[in-house]
């Protein structure tokens, strides 16, 4: 695993949301907050991390921000279930 990645997944809030975005295959940014009980602002900056490692990919409908987990993401995840 990268060092970026194994950083991002460090923090339990962005582990509870690639569990999220994963179990929904695709999740607007608006629905996090109340999974991860934290604020708007702290879930965009928790997601900005997960982009920047390469962990989630986001899409734009309308106005929303839909994220799902990328190729890398999916991958992650199965190493991190194997643990």
């Amino acid at each position: 695993m990268a060092g970026k990645a194994l950083q991002a997944v460090a923090d339990g809030t962005r582990m509870l949301l690639l569990r999220e975005i994963r179990k929904k295959k695709g999740i607007c940014a608006c629905e996090l907050p109340p999974v991860a009980k934290v604020s708007q602002p702290a879930v965009s900056q928790h997601l900005k991390v997960l982009l920047e490692a390469g962990l989630v990919e986001m899409r734009r409908v309308g106005v929303k921000r839909i994220y799902s987990l990328s190729e890398k993401g999916r991958k992650v995840m199965r190493d991190i279930e194997g643990w």
